[in-house]
């Protein structure tokens, strides 16, 4: 099992790659019309469901790799590209198409129910925050580990279901600039941790450059 300090990291990649202030901009903007009560249930559904897909990622994400044969290392080069690309856009206060694209966000807007899709897949539990819980359980062993991260997942899908239940509480005091400053500093976190990845990844690769 890891150091305490190292779950606290889990937990701050998490918030930073699912980002839930940067969400609520497209929460507000997918229920337009909608009563509280509708946006509060929507918000309680995407919520759970995300904590859901990341939780399954977390006790089936090593089993796929295994059967694509996929080595963890090429997985932390794949995904620390993946998550620096999430990061660059993040920089620049956009929503990227490693996300979702402008085809899926037009298909987005002519569904009733948008609480699973896309909410809560792939706008908070994507292919961002998939690949990290991939990683991260890769930094350690045994179920007190897996429980630790799961953990982590809970009080992050807790933190997007605040987010979103407050959102045009949120929203009308920080405003699109204060929601945007949030999603740069969250940008430049997830950037720093997808370097992290990606020079492990390649450490695992290529012994080598670990001497």
């Amino acid at each position: 099992m890891l150091d305490y300090t190292e779950y606290v990291k889990i937990f701050v990649a998490l918030l930073a790659v699912i980002n839930p202030l940067g969400a609520i901009t497209m929460f507000i903007a997918l229920t337009p019309g909608k009563g509280l009560a509708v946006r509060r249930k929507i918000a309680k559904i995407a919520s759970f469901s995300a904590t859901l897909i990341l939780l399954v990622a977390l006790i089936a994400g090593e089993g796929v790799l295994a059967i694509f044969g996929i080595s963890v290392s090429s997985f932390r080069v794949g995904g620390g590209i993946l998550i620096l690309l999430m990061a660059i856009s993040m920089l620049h206060a956009e929503l990227s198409p490693t996300v979702q694209t402008k085809e899926e966000a037009e298909e987005s807007n002519r569904k009733h129910d948008i609480a699973v899709v896309p909410l809560a897949t792939p706008l908070l539990a994507g292919p961002g925050s998939i690949s990290t819980v991939v990683l991260e359980v890769h930094k350690g062993n045994g179920w007190g580990h897996q429980a630790l991260i799961a953990l982590a997942i809970v009080a992050v899908g807790l933190c997007v279901w605040m987010a979103l239940h407050l959102a045009p509480w949120i929203s009308q005091r920080l405003g699109k600039t204060g929601i945007n400053i949030f999603t740069r500093i969250m940008g430049l976190i997830l950037a720093a941790i997808a370097v992290e990845f990606i020079a492990n990844g390649l450490k695992g690769l290529f012994p080598a450059l670990a001497g």
